[in-house]
């Protein structure tokens, strides 16, 4: 019988709520055949050397502007998050597995999943010195449901019926409905809380690791060391600065000079010439996918045939070798990627096949209609290579299939998801429940085919009720198997996280959420002049 309470609790026992069994802290990791082993918590040199306290560390990320702010509820960029969580805590936080663990949350409890009970740590303090208290938690989310506010999780936090306090360090979140998986909502870095009635954010008065003492928007921000932190692990560097290089070979070209120690997003075919020069690059498989999405509520994606035919024009093994050398997973048009636990692993492969594409698209009259342009962009990784190459196979079979690039900036706001076919980016989601709810049900905000299946709807309300992981994992194998036949989302490949570094920084490793282990390495590094070979993904 499930014990529903202590679904995140301190000490021996720690139950995440994505997997919904009393178990010890333990990680999961997926072997080559698909089967989960699990592993003790991470010791301090498994990644490395000991570590060991001091030294300064300068990181390049690969994107910057005016508009970076240390508000947590308006972050929206990669820079934004890797700053956020230099300065700010959650209540809990996803491991490299995307498990929720205790934070500056003691423990998280419910009943019945919509009702959850949350006890604060006792001794943290802002950066101002200011303890942190119930009201600092009620504040923070509440703001969210601001539409004024901007934040970016605006829809999770519409789902929290009412939040308050419960004493000093006690909260209590209600949610609209229930949701087993929602401690992973609280893990975005959006969610971080901040002091009551901050609405100011020159600087970051959060309970993180770092004290904000530079923060110039576009350029960089200076990290110090916060001697008050916490966390009894401690954080071991003594001060790290972050600047945004946004130009790919300049970013490469100051982690080869030395200028940077660490750089996000290396190019996958500069990956050799790091390596070469005796530079580590770390490979973290992720969620992070490119996807065409045909709109089915408009033009040709109306048509169910000629959605297949799209999905079947898709060349993944040549998508694999040519765009990404390698450094990316198969997808099979469903969002959930190989390694994910969760995966349904039973859905036939879609494969190239150029022959069926054509008799289903002349079936229907389509090789001699004049179709909508093919909408992409460099905003969306990749996805500039991905139409020439999905045009060339149309070219082959008689279909004509414009492809039309727009700029990288404005790409997300002025066309993504507002033409009949064009591609999206997605980066990974912390539960399986997030991505299904974000981009696939009938009320999703990024729903990009505007797809609509009310019985995925069913499914999807039922999982978040469903105890029992092994009956809920059948519930989500069923809907990625009516994602993979209905939706419009072509999703052909999986992404993985590419990130450099001298040997002198150690403690990084592989993560599922991606870029710079989920944006959350500052926490985790420290300097070694001397270091032994660094232990990594790829090496």
């Amino acid at each position: 019988m499930l014990n529903r309470r202590n679904m995140i609790k301190q000490g021996t026992r720690m139950v995440a709520a994505s997997m919904c069994a009393t178990r010890p802290w333990l990680g999961v990791a997926r072997a080559a055949d698909g089967r989960e082993t699990t592993t003790g918590p991470v010791e301090a040199g498994q990644w490395g050397t000991q570590p060991r306290t001091g030294g300064h560390v300068r990181a390049a990320s690969t994107s910057g502007s005016l508009s970076d702010t240390l508000d947590p509820a308006r972050q929206s960029m990669a820079t934004d998050y890797l700053r956020g969580n230099m300065f700010y805590d959650g209540l809990v936080a996803l491991d490299e597995t995307l498990t929720p663990r205790p934070a500056l949350a003691q423990s998280i409890e419910s009943s019945d999943f919509q009702t959850w009970h949350i006890q604060l740590r006792s001794g943290v303090c802002f950066h101002d010195g200011a303890p942190l208290t119930s009201a600092d938690v009620v504040y923070s989310i509440l703001r969210h449901k601001d539409p004024a506010l901007g934040s970016q999780v605006h829809y999770q936090a519409m789902a929290m019926h009412a939040v308050r306090a419960d004493g000093p360090l006690g909260v209590v979140i209600e949610l609209a409905a229930p949701n087993i998986a929602f401690p992973s909502v609280l893990g975005l870095t959006n969610f971080a809380i901040i002091r009551d009635g901050t609405t100011r954010f020159e600087t970051a008065n959060g309970t993180g690791p770092f004290t904000c003492a530079v923060f110039q928007p576009g350029v960089r921000s200076v990290a110090l060391r916060n001697t008050n932190f916490w966390n009894p692990g401690g954080v071991w560097v003594d001060s790290l600065e972050l600047i945004s290089i946004s130009d790919d070979m300049a970013r490469h070209n100051a982690l080869l000079s030395g200028d940077v120690d660490i750089i996000a997003a290396v190019d996958p075919r500069l990956v050799a010439l790091v390596r070469k020069r005796n530079i580590a690059v770390m490979e973290s498989p992720t969620g992070t996918y490119t996807n065409l999405a045909i709109r089915q509520d408009v033009g040709p994606g109306e048509n169910a045939d000629f959605v297949q035919a799209m999905k079947l024009l898709f060349n993944r093994e040549q998508m694999r070798n040519s765009i990404y050398l390698g450094f990316c997973r198969a997808g099979n048009d469903q969002p959930l990627p190989p390694e994910h636990r969760f995966c349904n692993t039973d859905l036939p492969q879609t494969v190239y096949d150029p022959d069926k594409a054509r008799f289903l698209l002349k079936k229907n009259g389509f090789l001699n209609q004049s179709l909508p342009p093919l909408i992409c962009s460099p905003a969306a990784n990749g996805s500039v290579e991905m139409a020439v190459l999905l045009q060339n196979a149309a070219q082959n079979i008689g279909l004509r299939l414009d492809v039309r690039r727009m700029p990288a900036d404005g790409y997300w706001s002025q066309s993504w998801m507002r033409f009949p076919m064009g591609f999206g980016n997605v980066n990974p989601r912390a539960s399986a429940d997030m991505t299904f709810a974000l981009s696939f049900a009938s009320t999703a905000p990024w729903n990009e085919a505007h797809w609509r299946d009310p019985r995925f709807d069913q499914l999807l309300v039922l999982s978040r009720q469903e105890p029992d992981e092994t009956r809920r994992h059948a519930l989500y194998n069923d809907m990625q198997a009516m994602i993979h036949a209905g939706s419009g989302v072509c999703i052909p490949s999986f992404i993985t996280s590419l990130d450099g570094f001298h040997p002198r920084i150690q403690g990084l490793h592989p993560h599922q959420g991606g870029q710079l282990m989920g944006y959350n390495f500052a926490r985790h590094i420290w300097v070694n002049d001397q270091p032994a070979s660094a232990k990594t993904g790829g090496q």
